[in-house]
């Protein structure tokens, strides 16, 4: 039995967050430049997705490049821009093929004119796919994220759009960059490190986490399919006792 067979379809995570981490150390391995492990992590990200597709997950978040990834080397930057573009341009038939909506978050404003064009235009020609929605996390920080969520409810108490009595969790998750999503069910991090790295921090309060030494180049089908595996042997209490869940469960 494959280990896509052996997943439960009634417990699959509705959304899945991945920090993928491991490029530079799978290039310096094979003595080449961090760019050459940039390049061949593209084939691990249509794996993911071809992988959450197939497991039934809705939602899907990668985390392409963070705020503080601008202060890589410029010449890193450059290439990983300009792979963002041409796979985008290279995947975007298959995206509409399988039905998959493209989104992004993070501070746009940042993103190089063309890049940003790049990903508006494919965005666009995905708006109504509803398979799964893929969100690329670019030029992404969750504090960063909090932080204008705050600012932008606050202006709205202070033009008495908003009372301060209204504010409650659900109002501060329509305002994150994120508020068309559920909350994550499971992240995964490759490469061995047990870090979240800025990472929807909100959004993943009651996360199952899962943490692999795989490098992100080497990460297949399979390995997502056995987080998901490692997500469906834990019991989600959410604050709750095992005696209340199995309750609830059978009332």
């Amino acid at each position: 039995m494959s280990l896509l067979d052996q997943i439960d379809n009634t417990k699959v995570p509705s959304h899945v967050a991945v920090i993928m981490d491991g490029n530079g150390r799978w290039a310096k391995q094979k003595g080449k430049p961090r760019v050459f492990g940039h390049k061949n992590g593209v084939k691990a990200v249509r794996e993911t997705i071809e992988a959450a597709g197939n497991a039934g997950v809705k939602a899907l978040t990668l985390y392409a490049f963070s705020t503080e990834n601008w202060n890589r080397p410029k010449a890193e930057v450059k290439t990983l821009m300009t792979l963002l573009v041409s796979s985008l341009k290279n995947e975007t038939k298959e995206l509409i093929k399988n039905n998959i909506k493209l989104q992004v978050i993070g501070s746009q404003e940042t993103l190089p004119k063309q890049v940003l064009s790049g990903l508006n235009k494919v965005i666009e020609q995905t708006k109504n796919n509803t398979a799964l929605t893929l969100t690329i996390a670019l030029s992404y920080g969750s504090r960063e994220e909090i932080v204008n969520a705050f600012k932008n409810i606050s202006k709205k108490v202070v033009n008495k759009q908003l009372s301060l009595e209204e504010i409650d969790e659900n109002i501060i998750n329509n305002h994150l960059y994120t508020f068309t999503l559920p909350d994550v069910d499971l992240m995964i991090r490759t490469s061995g490190e047990k870090r979240i790295s800025n990472f929807l921090l909100w959004q993943i309060a009651y996360a199952e986490l899962h943490f692999t030494d795989v490098l992100w180049p080497d990460f297949t089908k399979n390995d997502f399919y056995n987080a998901i595996l490692d997500y469906q042997s834990k019991e989600r209490r959410f604050g709750k006792t095992s005696a209340q869940i199995k309750t609830s469960n059978e009332i």
